[in-house]
This record gives structure tokens, C-alpha cells and sequence, in this order.
């Protein structure tokens, strides 16, 4: 007897939701960096287990939207909530709960769908006091199924994660594969890294207005590499200038850590191409919004 459950990863921006997802895969799969609103689509990673399969939806952070592209990551995130097994709610212990955080979790609670709610970042805690205190505050407030203390950068806590969502699983047939981890499509997966080199690389004025587009990915026949064409997109002239930095050097950089990376994610060698092209403000055009593939549709 096969079961499955369907879990969203639901939180404000930086709470360690991607993190979480990839310490519970196993692989990298989904962006990870310190820059705000590093997730935005919708992410699957697949755990099977035994005769237990858990999907799991990574979703955009919880913020105010103030472009027409985050207003698309949350719909995004709202769609994720619904129609769905149980969410897994992820805190960042270290910070209070703002109100995107608190809506969603009255919203949870009067669904019924089951909750785990996940504090996160407790290896930056010393007092241990501090995360008991949190448990109490929060668990008063909102019907959880189960509380845990983790920290999925450093994978502590992530088996009880695991064996909490395996008790929400329902007898049904596997949705998918028993190895396969995630249902992206490789060129997703691929404009994605080179996104995360992006985010870690540059300063904090640039990276919001970033977009990754693969216009051409193929095997050469001899099947011993893969050829990669990316575009990268900014908003402006001078943050074109940035990211390509003096003499090339910054655009050399990204395309050297992004080639390690997808190497070690293909497992081919890997020959990247890429480019910078200015599409001013469009993270408020509709039709480029949709054309980069960031609809919640």
C-alpha cells in the first residue's frame, strides 16, 4: 500500500523556506540567498520513502506587494494554500511575526488544513528559553498539528520534519517516480542557478530587478557536454554595467560559479554562454512578466 501527501512551504521572505526544501530533498533544487524574495515560483521537490511520497511546494515569501510581478508571487503563494494536504509553516525564530505572517496563519487555522509550523534558525539562538518561549506564545494562538525547532542550514531537525508530513500521508497511488526529486523543467532549474550567482554576487540594489531566460540548451551528440545560452535581464542601463562589472569581470564570475553549479547538477561539463539586456521596468509589464514565465497561471 502506496500513500502520498501534497505539503506547501509557506513563510515570509528569508525564513529558510528553500533551505528547507533542499535539506529535505537532499539536492539543491531550489535559489537560495540572503537577498529577499529569492523564491519566485512555484517549486516542487518530490521525498519518496519506503511506500510514502511527499511533495512538497516551495512558494514565493510572504511580503507587500508593490510591483505587478510580486503581486503574481503572491497569487501564487494563496493558490499554494489551498487545495492542499498541510502547509508547512516556516518562522524565522530570530524575528517577530509581522503581519503577512499573522493573516496567514488566522487564514490556516480557520481551513482546518493541517499545520506544521516549523521555527527556523535556532542554531543563532543561545538561550534556548527564548525558542520555548515562542513554542508557548504561538502554539496559544493557532491549532497546530505538531511544532518543531530546526535549522535546515545546518539539517538539525530535518528527520522530524520528515516523520511529522509522513503521518499526513494518505493511502494513493505514487504521483511520480521514486527517484525523481523534482518535477522542473531543466531549463528552469538551470536559469534559476544562475539567478542564485546573480543574488549572492551582486549589492542590494540590483538583484530585484533581475530575470534569467534559457534560449537554448542542448546535448551535443556525443553526449559529453551541454550547451547553455542565457539571457540575463535588468532594468536599467547602469545596473547592466554592474552586472557585467569592469572589464567583464563580474559576468565572468557569475558564469564560472554558475557553470560549477549546473555541472554538479547535470553531472556533464557544461559550456555557458551569457548575456545582459536592459527591458526597462518589467516587473510591471504584464506581457513580459508572462513571457519570462513568472504568471501564476
Amino acid at each position: 500500500m502506496t500513500k502520498t501527501v501534497f505539503i506547501t512551504i509557506a513563510g515570509k521572505t528569508n525564513a529558510g523556506k528553500s533551505t528547507l526544501l533542499n535539506s529535505i530533498i537532499g539536492e539543491k533544487i531550489a535559489s537560495v540567498s540572503s537577498k529577499p524574495q529569492t523564491t519566485r515560483t512555484r517549486i516542487t521537490g518530490i521525498l519518496t520513502q519506503d511506500d510514502t511520497q511527499l511533495i512538497f511546494i516551495d512558494t514565493p515569501g510572504l511580503h507587500k506587494a508593490k510591483t505587478k510581478l510580486s503581486k503574481h508571487m503572491m497569487n501564487v503563494v494563496k493558490e499554494s494554500v489551498t487545495d492542499i494536504d498541510a502547509i508547512i509553516f516556516v518562522v524565522d525564530c530570530l524575528k517577530r511575526i509581522n503581519e503577512q505572517e499573522t493573516e496567514m496563519l488566522e487564514m490556516l487555522d480557520k481551513s482546518k488544513i493541517p499545520v506544521i509550523l516549523v521555527l527556523n534558525k535556532i542554531d543563532k539562538i543561545d538561550d534556548k528559553a527564548e525558542i520555548a518561549k515562542l513554542i508557548s506564545e504561538l502554539a496559544e494562538k493557532y491549532n497546530f498539528k505538531s511544532v518543531i525547532p530546526i535549522s535546515a542550514k545546518n539539517k538539525d531537525g530535518i528527520d522530524i520534519v520528515i516523520e511529522e508530513a509522513k503521518k499526513l500521508a494518505m493511502e494513493s497511488p505514487l504521483f511520480f517516480p521514486a527517484d525523481m526529486i523534482t518535477d522542473q523543467p531543466e531549463k528552469v532549474i538551470a536559469s534559476e542557478i544562475i539567478r542564485e550567482k546573480l543574488l549572492n554576487l551582486l549589492n542590494d540594489e540590483v538583484p530585484h530587478g533581475i530575470a534569467v531566460a534559457i534560449e537554448r540548451m542542448d546535448e551535443r551528440k556525443n553526449k559529453d557536454l551541454l550547451d547553455i545560452s542565457a539571457v540575463i535581464y535588468c532594468e536599467r542601463d547602469s545596473h547592466k554595467g554592474i552586472i557585467i562589472g569592469k572589464n567583464g569581470s563580474m559576468l565572468k564570475e557569475v558564469g564560472t560559479k554558475a557553470r560549477m553549479s549546473l555541472e554538479d547538477f547535470f553531472q556533464i561539463k557544461i559550456n555557458l554562454k551569457l548575456w545582459v539586456k536592459v527591458k526597462e521596468n518589467w516587473r510591471n509589464r504584464e506581457s513580459i512578466i508572462r513571457s519570462l514565465g513568472f504568471s501564476d497561471k
